[in-house]
């Protein structure tokens, strides 16, 4: 079994920034994708940007720009740098983990965790 454990969601005002982690530990396989998705309420769930063991990355086009994700192989982290953030960011941000097969795939693949609130207010 996977765990994924996020943390540095938080209230910030709209062009401000946030930094996003996880840390993931449990059954991990070496050939995966890690990456954050988001939801809003009456939403659907939505990748925000994912990041291969190999450094590839993939974003949403509405965070180009100004979200970056990382990942540290070596402690098994991945880190969302969120920057001019918009009140329509406003969402829970979900930590992913995933075989590399399903990297860029929709649906519900993986293992995710429990979710931490980004909130950005005018």
């Amino acid at each position: 079994q996977v765990q994924l454990v996020e943390s540095g969601g938080g209230l910030v005002q709209a062009g401000g920034s946030l930094r996003l982690s996880c840390a993931a530990s449990g059954s991990i396989f070496s050939i995966n994708v890690l990456g954050w998705y988001r939801q809003a309420p009456g939403k659907q769930r939505e990748l925000v940007a994912s990041i291969t063991g190999s450094g590839d990355t993939n974003y949403a086009d509405s965070v180009k720009g100004r979200f970056t994700i990382s990942r540290d192989n070596a402690k098994s982290t991945v880190s969302l740098q969120m920057n001019s953030l918009k009140p329509e960011d406003t969402a829970v941000y979900y930590c992913n983990l995933r075989s590399l097969r399903y990297w860029k795939s929709s649906g519900d693949f993986g293992s995710w965790g429990q979710g931490t609130q980004v909130t950005v207010s005018l």
